[in-house]
């Protein structure tokens, strides 16, 4: 989070196992133009981010719930995707501890709503959250310990967006040459506005 905006990125590699490596879009991005933009970064079990991002899909398009395009800050964003990170864990958390797993989703949300500042928050997998500030200028989630030294070095809060994308780039890379479940970052998946056909 810098002061001319925010800077997001996630990787695009996906594993089961050491055999089984996929590449899955890991940043979602949700959108209505001219008022609010979020985008939500995902670590963790991929089955689980995918449930969470789905539940999240399903509440925007009803009206009389709490969603994201009812929100009225960054703040009850956050509190949106923390209510459905809980109520997929209450779905499979028993099976997933059954097997020896356990919900194990996290995220980054990003965005802005018109009228607010730009703002960006850490969601753990418990569904509580932190938010980025002056002295925690960025957040990172999953495979952050060859990464984050390079971040660390360069960004502050008046970093420039350019030098501020950069530096993630050379964090990835960092990252690459020291993990194989690391890949360069992909591409956003759009999820449309309530009423948007698109």
């Amino acid at each position: 989070m810098l002061d001319a905006g925010l800077v997001l990125a996630s990787d695009s590699r996906t594993h089961a196992g050491v055999d089984n490596f996929a590449s899955f879009c890991k940043m979602t991005l949700f959108e209505r133009a001219g008022d609010r933009v979020f985008i939500l970064l995902s670590s963790g079990n991929l089955a689980g981010t995918q449930a969470v991002i789905g539940l999240l899909k399903q509440l925007n398009a009803k009206e009389g719930v709490p969603n994201l395009w009812g929100t009225e800050s960054m703040f009850d964003a956050a509190m949106v995707v923390s209510d459905a990170m809980r109520d997929v864990d209450r779905r499979d958390g028993q099976h997933l501890a059954g097997s020896g797993g356990g919900f194990n989703a996290s995220f980054i949300l990003g965005g802005q709503i018109a009228g607010e500042p730009p703002r960006l928050f850490r969601i753990y997998a418990e569904g509580n959250f932190i938010e980025a500030s002056v002295e925690t200028p960025y957040l990172q989630t999953g495979e952050t310990k060859y990464g984050k030294p390079i971040i660390d070095r360069v960004i502050t809060r008046s970093t420039s967006l350019d030098d501020a994308a950069q530096c993630v780039l050379v964090s990835f890379d960092s990252t690459m040459l020291r993990k194989v479940t690391v890949e360069l970052p992909g591409g956003a998946c759009a999820s449309p506005a309530a009423g948007d056909p698109t």
